[in-house]
Parts: structure tokens; sequence; C-alpha cells
């Protein structure tokens, strides 16, 4: 069995694989102060609570872009879990995919295991649409080339910019409204957040497919897709763990088991 961690500025995913089969995840609040140990005692209790015992684990691998907790989740999966982890960036050797931008060593670790796991589980020119601390759509080739994107405010980072920023404004909860037109102030804003999100989606696939000139399969993944996909116009299917797929492939290209 292999740990795959997601750790981005929000949340961190942690999911266990067994072969190609995710058999459990979970999603963790990001939080850079805790230590290797703590992270390492955590790692184990939810091991434990899968029903698998840290000696089960083959393999490790992480992408991440806080910088300061990816030492320290590779420490504690060393410390406590006895396996080394293997850490994706750009500068990682032998990357399976291409990046064809201007400035490669900046793609983030995320968009990498994006590109490898669209490649490898569609098999087409793909956008992929990741809903996290930032909106990003990733442009990826059949053949596993990145070729760049566009990054956007995430939808509850903008949500929460709005309410703290007005004083009247209360916060809600990002789901699908009953309607359009709200009512009352807060279904208002529920709406405006809400249709506002999928309608900014539906527009920059459709400026990315006029301007690439393609017709790219649509993907949305991380914790918002499954809540915003089934109102979009544009957006294909829905695979919430895309990130960790693509994790555990570059792992399986290694040569790690699971």
């Amino acid at each position: 069995m292999i740990l795959t961690f997601d750790i981005g500025n929000t949340d961190t995913v942690l999911g266990i694989f067994r072969a190609d089969e995710l058999t459990a995840h979970w999603r963790l609040s990001t939080r850079p102060e805790r230590t290797v140990d703590e992270y390492g005692l955590l790692i184990r209790s939810i091991l434990r609570e899968s029903g698998v015992e840290p000696e089960d684990v083959t393999g490790a691998v992480l992408a991440s872009v806080v910088p300061p907790l990816t030492h320290a989740l590779a420490r504690a999966c060393e410390r406590h879990v006895g396996v080394e982890a293997l850490v994706l960036d750009p500068s990682t050797p032998d990357l399976p995919v291409a990046l064809d931008v201007e400035e490669p060593l900046t793609v983030g670790a995320d968009r990498i295991a994006n590109t490898l796991a669209a490649s490898r589980l569609y098999g087409r020119d793909t956008i992929v649409v990741d809903l996290g601390t930032a909106t990003t759509f990733d442009c990826i080739t059949a053949d596993g080339v990145f070729k760049g994107g566009v990054i956007a405010p995430g939808v509850r980072t903008g949500a929460a910019t709005l309410t703290r920023r007005t004083a009247k404004l209360p916060s809600v909860d990002i789901e699908p409204p009953t309607g359009v037109i709200g009512r009352r102030t807060d279904s208002a804003l529920q709406s405006g957040i809400f249709f506002g999100a999928v309608d900014a989606i539906d527009g920059i696939v459709r400026r990315i497919r006029e301007e690439w000139g393609a017709d790219p399969l649509v993907v949305a993944t991380g914790g918002l897709a499954p809540f915003l996909a089934p109102h979009s116009a544009t957006i294909d299917r829905v695979e919430p763990f895309l990130t960790l797929h693509g994790l555990r492939l570059l792992l399986g290209d290694r040569g790690g088991r699971s």
C-alpha cells in the first residue's frame, strides 16, 4: 500500500492506495506549525483507523505548495512509517511529463500530478479545473505535455474576501441555491458566489478552447468539484482525487509498490 499527500494552502488531502484503488482518504487542515512527530502520530492514527499497519506501507509520495510542510511530512513518513517519501516538484529527475511553459520551475507540484493523471487516465487533450484555494485551469495534451493555463481566485477565497471586506454581508455556505434571484441578503450572496463561480469556469473554459484550437475533455477536481460540476455547461466529468491518482502513477513509474 502507498500513501499519497496533496498539500495545499488550506487543506492537505491524504490518500491510501492498494494497487490503483484509492481505498481511503482524508481532508485535513494544513497546519505548518505542527512538528514532525505530531504529523507522524497523526499519520499512524489515520492508518490504523483504516485497518492499515505502518509496516504495510511500501511507499509514499507527496506534492506540496507549502514548503515548510513538505519537509515535515516527508520526515514524518520516514521516522514514523518507515518509508522514504518521494517529493514531487518541477526539479524531480526524469519527470514522466513535459512542462512546455516559459518558467517550468515555477509550476506547482499539484499541476504536474494533474498532468500525469489526465494524460494516463483519459488519453486525450484535457483541461483540468482544480477547485482549491486558487482555481487553476491546466491545459494538458494527450501525450502528457503541460501547456500552461489559468490561475484564478478560489471560490472560498473569493467568498471569504467579500464577506471580510464588507460590514453587513454575512458568511454563507457554498452550496447550490434554490434559485438565481435571492430574496434575502444571504440567499442573494449565496447565489452570486455559487453561480458566479460556475459561470467563471464556463467562460474561461470557452476562452481556452477558442485559443487552444482543440476540443479537450474538461475534468473538475478538488473538494468543490461535485457541487459545482452539475451546474456547469462545460465540465464533462468529475474526479475529486485526480491529483492523488497522479501521485500514485508517479510512484508506480519509479517502481513503488502498492
